[in-house]
């Protein structure tokens, strides 16, 4: 049976949530493209097929530790899937902390998640 897009899109964020990058890069298609558009705080980047989608997950997990990753929102049309969701990270290096508000966009084919674009703001978290 196939799968909703929006199950395929959870099914990434559970995978991400554990921190199996490999169970992560198997919710995307080879010819994958993710796009996220950076924040006043975060570059920008261009991230194509399993392997780019690898590093920007390491990227990720090496560099900050996640305190809380939200999706809050699903809208579901056919096989795209925008997501509204919030996250607040600790950078691991500087120990900054940073909350993001974002949308990402996912576009399913497959059961694999074929694009994800994403748009966000960072604000730094004072003490």
């Amino acid at each position: 049976m196939k799968n909703s897009a929006k199950t395929v899109v959870e099914n990434m964020f559970a995978a991400f949530s554990s921190g199996d990058a490999d169970k992560f890069v198997a919710t995307v298609s080879d010819d994958t493209v993710w796009i996220y558009h950076g924040t006043q705080i975060i570059p920008k980047g261009r991230f194509e097929k399993k392997e780019g989608v690898r590093a920007f997950y390491n990227n990720i997990m090496e560099r900050t530790e996640i305190i809380n990753f939200e999706p809050l929102q699903y809208i579901v049309e056919d096989n795209m899937v925008v997501v509204l969701g919030r996250e607040h990270q600790k950078v691991k290096r500087s120990g900054r902390e940073l909350k993001q508000d974002w949308v990402q966009i996912y576009t399913v084919e497959n059961n694999l998640i074929t694009k994800m674009e994403e748009f966000a703001t960072s604000e730094e978290v004072t003490k």
